[in-house]
């Protein structure tokens, strides 16, 4: 050891000692006990980590196939991020403060963060009012990582739900954060199931009859194709003439599928029936507009 340290280590030590009113005996045993402390803070956070990749693959086991997970398994999986980050701070917390009750008496330090604590609550409404509304999102389980839903003016896939907020992911990869105290409306798409709705337009010349035993058929061999038949929940259907627009006759169709498919089944159906109604003469129609001119607008026209 250089000599300079070998000086300057020793008094260091006795300052520490003199500044916390303990003897060297002392001061070593409260050391021990800090470090059992950490030690015991080390083994518990290790135990939180555990439990948290339990819960994952205990919804890891709930999936049905090909990475889906059930609704056991998007709240497993949620419970586990909350489990994460809530049992860690409170174990590092509370490692913290034995520490320093080791050392110092940390009663006032307490109190006076009683007080402060108290004085940012006014001022803290918002937080409070997200961490409230999170604790019952996640107690009545109105969604979990994998869901899409759509809150607050945004629809994407649920990434990570804490105390304090939402994310989001949309369809164009957007990352939203939402708080939780935003939260009052929840649609949920991809609970137990999804639907895939899909409006067709046909021309007012076309037989209406004959364009949904086309659509009826296009719908069979979507639910009986390989590809698709694991996916499909149930019997496809055509509801029938839903609306009559201004140059289409609009029919609507749906078939019910597994949580989180609905958009590429949508895609997918869309491409079939287009396909179909090409092979079949069935048209679909653009949207048209007659102009009728006056005749004095017409002699006009004519002038050279």
């Amino acid at each position: 050891m250089p000599p300079l340290l070998g000086v300057v280590l020793p008094d260091l030590f006795h300052r520490v000692l003199a500044f916390f009113r303990l003897d060297d005996a002392e001061f070593v045993h409260r050391l021990t006990q800090a470090v059992i402390i950490i030690g015991l803070a080390w083994g518990a956070l290790w135990l939180v980590r555990g439990s948290a990749r339990r819960i994952e693959r205990a919804a890891q086991a709930g999936a049905p196939g090909e990475g889906r997970l059930t609704d056991v398994g998007r709240r497993g999986r949620t419970l586990a991020d909350l489990v994460r980050s809530v049992g860690g701070t409170v174990v590092v917390l509370a490692a913290a403060l034995m520490v320093l009750d080791l050392f110092i008496n940390i009663g006032p330090l307490v109190a006076g963060l009683g007080v402060v604590g108290l004085a940012v609550s006014f001022g803290a409404q918002a937080l409070v009012k997200d961490v409230i509304a999170g604790f019952f999102l996640l107690l009545e389980n109105h969604y979990g990582v994998g869901d899409v839903v759509r809150v607050a003016n945004v629809e994407g896939t649920v990434e990570r739900v804490t105390l304090r907020s939402t994310v989001l992911r949309d369809g164009h990869g957007v990352v939203h954060f939402v708080p939780n105290g935003q939260v009052e409306v929840v649609s949920n798409l991809t609970r137990q199931w999804s639907r895939a709705v899909v409006d067709v337009g046909v021309s007012y010349t076309e037989d209406v009859d004959r364009a949904m035993k086309v659509l009826r058929e296009v719908l069979r061999e979507f639910a009986t194709d390989a590809a698709w038949r694991d996916r499909v929940l149930g019997e496809p259907t055509v509801t029938g003439v839903e609306a009559l627009g201004e140059s289409r006759v609009e029919l609507r169709a749906w078939v019910n599928v597994v949580p989180g498919a609905h958009g590429e089944a949508e895609r997918e159906l869309r491409r079939r029936i287009k396909n179909r109604f090409d092979k079949e003469g069935i048209e679909i129609p653009v949207p048209q507009r007659m102009i009728h001119m006056a005749a004095g607008a017409e002699r006009k026209a004519a002038t050279p």
